[in-house]
């Protein structure tokens, strides 16, 4: 199970499957092991936390 405090940033393997959320707010599901993307609001790097 992901630690729901910490953050991934973009291009980190995404450790579980589920709904996360990027810093502008934006939320997404992923797979296992997909790759964290850049923000889809700003294309910047960002943070996403699991929700």
């Amino acid at each position: 199970m992901a630690d729901r405090n910490r953050d991934f940033r973009t291009g980190e393997r995404v450790p579980e499957a589920g709904r996360y959320t990027c810093e502008a707010g934006e939320r997404k599901e992923f797979k296992n092991n997909d790759d964290f993307p850049a923000c889809p609001v700003s294309g910047n790097e960002t943070t996403w936390k699991r929700d």
